[in-house]
């Protein structure tokens, strides 16, 4: 008996052999199930990635509160919610900074006009109305209600004061005093002035920019990085170009933000606001375009000159840019795309790129962030010291003009100088005014910088003349 047990024992499978057989029975489960977990996790991020926005409000036209809009759009509207956010870089930010206190040179350029009293660098776009309610240039001066177009959340105020008529209703407003405009307006730029609220797809609103783009279709000026218009331009030409039926969407990333940030000028007499395109987005066709219809801002105070104010001409800067070009949008630095969980969304936090380099920059260019920086800062010492020299030569020639005018006999001279002054004047203020410090287009800002040198210096030679011929007699 003791021996057929013994046979039994010796017969049977050994231990080791059976858990080698369930090592790889629960090594082979736990692959099924982490390769299972992986796909549901794969499908499940798709699904997340569809899901662009939650449906938690219906949006319609009327709908300009931002916060109703980030019910279904959480995350775009965290990001806006940060152009409150108080800081100050070298360039940029959201602190009031006085431009005259900076620069007091500015004081004298703007003698005799609203902006020799109140000049402040511009703040985030939350602050885009509060700062023209503070500003004492609307205090102190008589504004038109044309400065709402792009201070405020303005499509359904132009609806109701035209009947359902957006251009009846934008014109009505623009004639308007900016107080009386100001009680018909309680928002900032809001999200419906660049989304459409049922799809919330990109689409231009303003009328002004509306206008003015078919204008600009219709220049001469080529035009080859915005190819929606040279196409339109090679086909057929019957019905006007329409930006938001013809328009790329990578164009459409710049179109919105230069419904706004554009050089401009209001009609004499009905306020209009008018962009400055019919002969092209060069600073030189610009002003051609002003010295054709005649147009001046004011007539400065010291020198008597009939000059122009440039404002905010970041479209037409980026316009002669290497980044445009390139096909570079405005929102592919300022609002650049970033993942939150499997969502791919454009940054609402728009921003100097100089605060977001990993994103803003470096997805094109492979440098390192400190040489990133260290190139900017090349372009802007660069373009700030040619700005310097071009405002001495203007003050320059305002005291020459001031000089010479207490005598008799240089009405000519004084005029031809006074038509330099205009030209170097608005060239200088273009630079002051486009808000890269010369970054968006770093050789055509120091060409119109050099231009604007030349000009200046050209006006004093023909009063230094005067001078020569007055001590030789």
């Amino acid at each position: 008996m003791e021996q057929y047990q013994e046979k039994i024992m010796t017969d049977t499978p050994q231990s080791p052999a059976l858990w080698k057989y369930l090592v790889v029975l629960l090594v082979s489960a736990g692959a099924t199930a982490g390769i299972a977990y992986l796909l549901f996790n794969i499908y499940q991020r798709k699904e997340e990635g569809k899901q662009h926005f939650f449906k938690l409000v219906e949006l319609d036209e009327d709908t300009i509160d931002p916060a109703l809009w980030g019910k279904n759009f959480p995350r775009q509207y965290d990001g806006y919610k940060k152009t409150t956010e108080l800081y100050q870089p070298k360039v940029g930010g959201s602190e009031v900074i006085d431009r005259l206190e900076a620069d007091p040179n500015l004081k004298k350029l703007f003698a005799g006009y609203a902006f020799s009293i109140d000049f402040r660098k511009a703040r985030g776009h939350a602050y885009m109305l509060e700062d023209q309610e503070n500003t004492e240039r609307v205090k102190q001066k008589k504004q038109p209600g044309a400065c709402l177009h792009c201070h405020a959340s303005v499509m359904p105020t132009y609806r109701q004061q035209g009947d359902g008529d957006e251009m009846k209703g934008f014109l009505k407003v623009c004639g308007m005093d900016w107080q009386e405009a100001h009680t018909l307006v309680n928002h900032p730029i809001s999200c419906i002035d660049c989304h459409e609220p049922k799809t919330a797809g990109l689409r231009v609103s303003r009328p002004a920019f509306k206008k003015s783009i078919v204008q600009l279709a219709e220049a001469k000026e080529a035009v080859p990085f915005l190819p929606s218009i040279e196409k339109w331009r090679q086909g057929d030409r019957s019905k006007p170009y329409d930006v938001n039926a013809l328009a790329t969407r990578q164009e459409m990333r710049t179109f919105v933000c230069a419904q706004c940030h554009v050089e401009y000028y209001f009609a004499p007499k009905t306020k209009e606001l008018i962009y400055p395109w019919a002969k092209g987005l060069n600073v030189d066709r610009i002003e051609e375009y002003y010295d054709e219809i005649k147009f001046t801002d004011w007539t400065h105070s010291e020198s008597g000159a009939n000059l122009l104010k440039a404002q905010h001409p970041e479209f037409e800067m980026w316009s002669q840019g290497i980044h445009a070009r390139s096909g570079v949008s405005c929102a592919d630095c300022h609002m650049p795309y970033q993942r939150e969980g499997a969502v791919k969304i454009s940054d609402h936090h728009v921003r100097s790129p100089l605060r977001n380099l990993s994103r803003a920059c470096q997805t094109c260019h492979r440098s390192d962030e400190v040489e990133i920086q260290e190139r900017v800062r090349i372009i802007q010492d660069r373009t700030k010291s040619l700005l310097k020299k071009g405002e001495t030569a203007v003050v320059d020639l305002i005291a020459s003009i001031q000089r010479t005018k207490k005598r008799n006999g240089a009405e000519e001279r004084i005029k031809k100088a006074q038509e330099f002054q205009r030209k170097a004047q608005f060239r200088i203020d273009y630079i002051i005014s486009e808000n890269s410090l010369g970054f968006h287009a770093p050789q055509e800002s120091a060409r119109i910088l050099g231009d604007a040198i030349d000009y200046a210096r050209q006006g004093q030679m023909i009063l230094r003349k005067e001078d020569e011929e007055e001590a030789e007699d």
